[in-house]
């Protein structure tokens, strides 16, 4: 089994630890560190592109708030913090399925105020 491999997701006023599971999809995006992207926001979610080819690994649709995914369709990197637009119930629902690749550990709750389009820089936690 391999270790725990922490990032950390940074804007220019916060700072967002996660930490990702043992996945070859979540190996994938690691090891493509560092990036800086702008964010797109679905209702709960916020995403972005990353220079990852992956295909759908253990794949669901309806995820935990917190959660970390990445959707192969688009490349993305997707954050999971609440209501999406196709949400059924209380849980943060996908566009399509995703491979779920962590979780956000710290701060959680600020991201609900994330605007669109704000940049962030994706880099290895140490």
């Amino acid at each position: 089994m391999r270790r725990t491999n922490k990032i950390v997701m940074k804007t220019r006023y916060e700072s967002f630890e996660i930490e990702l599971n043992d996945s070859d999809t979540a190996n994938a995006i690691f090891l493509a560190l560092p990036l800086t992207r702008e964010v797109s926001t679905w209702g709960g979610e916020i995403y972005f592109e990353v220079p990852v080819e992956h295909p759908l690994e253990n794949g669901k649709k309806v995820l935990e708030v917190g959660e970390v995914a990445f959707w192969p369709e688009g490349n993305a990197f997707c954050i999971f913090f609440g209501r999406t637009p196709f949400s059924k119930g209380r849980q943060p629902e996908a566009y399509g399925p995703v491979t779920p690749i962590g979780r956000v550990v710290s701060n959680i709750e600020r991201l609900e105020g994330m605007a669109e389009r704000t940049e962030i820089v994706l880099e290895h936690s140490f």
